[in-house]
């Protein structure tokens, strides 16, 4: 496999998979230009719609019994993680699904990103570019690295898989933060769908072109760059 783990976005800054994590993690980026940020019932109810089908679906599995899930849970894994404590943004979504809960509605960005999770199952980093400051890494985190979560608690990263810009960690495939989280006043947004290093490249196309057009039709968002990051699997 050709292992291209860096990639530079358009205003200049560099998005690399540090060589710790790069045997066990590919991940797809996204930049989203002209992000309008309001309410939108029709993803709402499009969201509502999946959940339905997958709630029929997967009536009376585990989670662990669900094809779907299993690369996340992998990835998880492979960084010493155990996905029934700490669950993938995309597990704790699915969960609440299937327990016939609603999910959280914010605004039509978020939304629309639950959405797509839900349609390919993988976690998602979703961020305002503008709050991200300099390159990003993708690599473990060290002892005390931590940062607030969004209706959490501290995310705490200690040997585990987080984003880390030039202030500090601001993401990870559990929860995103409250530093670079979207708003009103969003109008660009960073995107990083994460997936274990053995993931099929087409495959990552496939979600981004997915998280592309749902931002399209629901937030009026157009797609500015992507690019697919492959490290070397074990």
């Amino acid at each position: 496999m050709t292992t291209e783990a860096a990639c530079i976005l358009p205003d200049g800054r560099r998005v690399t998979i540090a060589a710790e994590a790069a045997d066990r993690l590919s991940c797809g980026v996204l930049v989203l230009d002209g992000v309008k940020v309001e309410e939108n019932p029709a993803v709402a109810e499009a969201t509502a719609e999946l959940g339905g089908k997958l709630a029929a679906k997967f009536d009376g599995l585990l989670p662990s019994e669900i094809p779907g899930l299993q690369e996340a849970r992998n990835l998880y894994k492979s960084f010493g993680m155990d996905p029934s404590r700490h669950r993938p943004s995309s597990e704790a979504l699915l969960r609440r699904v299937l327990k016939g809960k609603d999910l959280y509605r914010i605004s039509n960005v978020v939304d629309s990103c639950n959405l797509a999770s839900l349609e390919f199952l993988l976690p998602v980093g979703m961020y305002d570019l503008a709050k991200v400051t300099g390159d990003v890494v993708l690599r473990t985190g060290r002892d005390g690295e931590q940062y607030p979560g969004i209706r959490k608690g501290d995310v705490h990263l200690a040997g585990r898989l987080g984003l880390f810009d030039e202030t500090g960690p601001f993401g990870s495939p559990t929860s995103d933060s409250v530093r670079t989280c979207t708003s009103t006043d969003t109008k660009v947004l960073f995107v990083v769908i994460m997936a274990p290093a053995s993931a099929a490249r087409l495959e990552m196309d496939d979600h981004l072109s997915t998280f592309s057009s749902h931002f399209q039709a629901f937030c009026g968002a157009v797609e500015s760059f992507r690019s697919t990051l492959n490290g070397e699997p074990r």
